[in-house]
């Protein structure tokens, strides 16, 4: 099983302390790199969320956003400070005292003053603690989202592997028809210009042609990459990065065929070859 990086889960979830909504964006990435937005009131769950996040993903940029709405009974209520409003009240009746003419004390000034008036505190542990069973859930889709597109992926790159492969037989069966063709091409060269040459001469340059030619080790590696690839793909862990090297060594021996091949037919197939490793090249860097 194999697990694109590339993702978007939504959930949302109502109660009496009001709403949450978690979106979680995931894209291809070479390690697991997680950027959290969370409300000033949670914020404190950072930590643990990571550990979580940690505890699931293997890699990609995740972009998780936690909304909070409370509601309105959850709002807290304003409270006077009792004790501060007693003390600002005596100071204003002492200086009354002072001043035979002042005017009465307004409790709506009072109200104004900075600290006559506070928020309740508020137990924000049921909120929390619903953060984090919804977080599961989103990464549940998460995955479950992961795994489809894996599969479609895994599908792809089977499909190309098969296709190299059935290149590089194709350029097999035909190599004893490419040497022997060179050969018979010095042979013709050397009749036309109808000049004696030395039978051991013309052996030892039929015996360069035939190695400036040989591929056989080349098409023998990438038959074995194409079968480390589909090895790998069956494995059940991240290996996006061996996937990655298993490219990188395909199309490095893609190239080495191209820079010896002598007929029009293996440079086609050659080029086939890089095309198709291209494509699967593109697709690898999206999976886990």
């Amino acid at each position: 099983m194999i697990r694109s990086m590339t993702a978007f889960a939504r959930r949302e979830w109502q109660g009496g302390e009001g709403e949450l909504i978690w979106e979680i964006r995931s894209v291809n990435h070479r390690y697991l790199d997680i950027r959290l937005h969370l409300p000033e009131e949670l914020r404190s769950l950072e930590s643990v969320l990571r550990e979580r996040l940690g505890n699931r993903l293997g890699r990609g940029k995740i972009e998780c956003t936690l909304r909070y709405r409370p509601s309105i009974d959850a709002v807290n209520a304003l409270q006077i400070n009792w004790p501060y409003a007693e003390q600002v009240i005596a100071g204003c009746l002492s200086l009354g005292q002072l001043l035979p003419q002042a005017a009465p004390i307004s409790p709506l000034e009072l109200l104004r003053l900075p600290g006559i008036l506070q928020e309740g505190e508020s137990d924000l542990q049921p909120v929390a603690e619903a953060a984090l069973e919804l977080l599961e859930v989103a990464l549940d889709e998460l995955l479950g989202m992961r795994e489809r597109e894996g599969e479609r992926l895994a599908a792809m790159l089977h499909e190309r592997a098969e296709q190299i492969r059935e290149v590089t037989r194709e350029v097999q069966g035909r190599r004893p028809t490419v040497v022997r063709a060179a050969q018979e091409r010095l042979c013709a060269r050397i009749e036309a210009l109808k000049a004696s040459a030395d039978p051991a001469r013309v052996e030892q340059e039929l015996v360069l042609i035939a190695q400036r030619l040989d591929v056989d080790e080349e098409l023998e590696r990438l038959l074995s990459h194409i079968e480390e690839v589909e090895q790998v793909l069956r494995q059940n862990e991240p290996k996006g990065r061996r996937l990655d090297f298993l490219m990188q060594e395909l199309n490095r021996e893609a190239n080495t065929l191209a820079s010896k091949s002598s007929d029009t037919a293996t440079t086609r197939a050659a080029v086939t070859m890089k095309v198709l490793i291209d494509q699967m090249r593109e697709q690898v860097q999206n999976i886990e």
